[in-house]
Order: C-alpha cells, then sequence, then structure tokens
C-alpha cells in the first residue's frame, strides 16, 4: 500500500512538474542550444573552405532523406498533411534559404555578431509578426525590450563599420534577414497549427527535393569532397542533427505549447550559448564592444519576455 501512494505521489509530482509550459520552455531551450552550436560549427566550417551553400546543404537533405517518406503518406495532394501552400511557405522560410543568409554573414563578421544579432532579428520579427499577423498583445514591458534589443543591434552594427568597414554592415543584414526568416515560420506555425513533426519533415523533404538538385547545378560538390571525411561528419551531426531537424521540431513543438510570440524571445539564450562555446570550441573572444552590445540585448530579452 505505501509503495503504491509513494508511486502514486512520484507520478503526481512529474505530472505538475512536466505542465505545457515546461515542456515548451525545455523545448525552446534545447532549440537555442541547437543553433548555438550550429553557429560555432558554421562559423569552423567556414574557416576551412566550406561555402554558406554547402553548409546548407548538410543542414537539411539528410534529415530530408528521412522524411521524404513520411510526407507523401497522405498522397501526392497533401504533403506532410499541411498541403502544398504551406509546406512550400514554411520551407521558404525556414530552409536553406534561411540557412545561406545566416552562413554568409561569417564570411565578413565575427562569430559574436551573429551570436546576437540572428536571434535578436528574430525575436523582434516575431513580437512584431505575433502582434501584427496572430493579434496578440504587446504590452509596454515588451516595446521596452525591443527598443533595447534595437540600441544592442546599432552597437554591433557600429563596431561593424568601425572595425571592420561598410562592409561589415553586409555581414550583419545577413543575419538580420535570417533572423526575420526564422521569425516568419515560427509565426506560420502558430498561424496554422502545424504539427511540429509535420513543420520539420516539410521543411526537410522539400529542401532535399528542391535544394539538392539546385546546388548539384550551381555549385557542385568540390567544396565538399575536399573538406574531407571528418569534417563533412561533423557538420552532418551538428548541422544536419542539432542546428537542422531537431532545432526545427524543437521550436516548432515551443510555438504550439506557449504561442508565437512567447516561444519568439527563446533566441535570448543563443547569444551566451554560442559566445561560451565559441571560446571553448574555437577561442574566440568577444570584443568589450560586442559583450556590452550583448549585454543590452540581454537586457532587452529580459523585458520582452514579460507578459
Amino acid at each position: 500500500m505505501n509503495f503504491q501512494k509513494e508511486a502514486a505521489a512520484k507520478g503526481l509530482t512529474r505530472s505538475v512538474w512536466l505542465t505545457p509550459n515546461i515542456i515548451g520552455i525545455l523545448c525552446g531551450s534545447g532549440a537555442a542550444l541547437g543553433w548555438a552550436v550550429g553557429f560555432v560549427a558554421a562559423r569552423h566550417g567556414i574557416s576551412i573552405g566550406f561555402r554558406p551553400v554547402d553548409l546548407a546543404l548538410h543542414r537539411y537533405i539528410w534529415a530530408g532523406i528521412v522524411f521524404l517518406p513520411f510526407i507523401f503518406g497522405s498522397g501526392l495532394s497533401n504533403p506532410a498533411g499541411i498541403g502544398w501552400g504551406r509546406a512550400l511557405a514554411v520551407t521558404f522560410f525556414g530552409g536553406p534559404l534561411l540557412a545561406i543568409l545566416s552562413y554568409s554573414g561569417f564570411l565578413l563578421v565575427p562569430l559574436g555578431h551573429g551570436a546576437v544579432i540572428q536571434p535578436s532579428a528574430a525575436a523582434l520579427g516575431g513580437l512584431l509578426l505575433s502582434k501584427l499577423v496572430l493579434g496578440d498583445a504587446l504590452p509596454g514591458s515588451r516595446v521596452t525590450g525591443a527598443a533595447l534589443i534595437v540600441c544592442g543591434l546599432v552597437i554591433f552594427g557600429g563596431e561593424a563599420v568601425t572595425t571592420i568597414g561598410l562592409h561589415g554592415l553586409l555581414g550583419d543584414f545577413s543575419f538580420a534577414a535570417a533572423g526575420f526568416f526564422w521569425a516568419c515560420f515560427g509565426v506560420l506555425v502558430g498561424l496554422w497549427r502545424i504539427d511540429p513533426i509535420r513543420a520539420t519533415a516539410a521543411v526537410s523533404a522539400f529542401s532535399l527535393l528542391i535544394y539538392l538538385p539546385m546546388h548539384d547545378l550551381l555549385f557542385g560538390f568540390d567544396r565538399i569532397i575536399a573538406a574531407g571525411f571528418l569534417e563533412n561528419l561533423l557538420q552532418v551531426v551538428v548541422q544536419g542533427i542539432f542546428a537542422g531537424a531537431l532545432s526545427i521540431f524543437l521550436y516548432a513543438r515551443a510555438v504550439v505549447l506557449l504561442g508565437a510570440s512567447r516561444a519568439a524571445v527563446f533566441p535570448a539564450l543563443v547569444p551566451g550559448f554560442t559566445m561560451l562555446t565559441g571560446f571553448l570550441v574555437l577561442g574566440e573572444i568577444p570584443s568589450v564592444v560586442q559583450i556590452i552590445g550583448f549585454v543590452m540585448v540581454t537586457i532587452g530579452f529580459r523585458f520582452a519576455m514579460k507578459r
């Protein structure tokens, strides 16, 4: 009898802790960690000779091979059970174009810029689009947070101009565009209430069908072959699993459980994760200006997370 009571109590404890909000927070945090590791691996890949288009290939085609049978299980007329229009829309905003924009920024600016600017743009875009498209509330605290995030981004832009040159702004804008694309993806998932697995399957499989032949035609595989087996394996694991399909699934799950506007603030975790991982793995130390911008953005995220 005591054993049964103890088991029942443990079950109750688990049910209390594993609420939809807690699960959503865990999913969003896991997605942020996946993105952070992906940033660091992408920075490393660019430094050894991969092109952004090559890294985008690794990010999507392997998961696409896995999900390809799944998306047409409902027939050719209804891929992934969400229809052609929605499948193509989430692929456009959450697929290879987003990855290419993100990775291209590392050709021009340091890791710290991508670590902060892309998540910040994703959060700003998510808050704005959630208000305009989904009709979510936008209280004063979130407006204040957004303003602080913008100030942090201006600091990064100023460093890009003074230390890199005007072309450094192009790298920052590339990260900002990638962040906005991700915000659009999240809002579409929330608007259409797309199941996370279906969203992940659609992005992965359609990226395989569309991007693989395009990459072969336009770019070829010479850089990928030249990098060697181990470097490609690293990108397959990090980009294809952690930063790719797994993060897409976890983020989409967080959107469903928490709503698009609340899930949009999980990128707040990415800068810290990325800078720490980049220091431990690559030895990249952020500049004083980057740290100031990071602190400003982090404070902005704190306000943006308030209801």
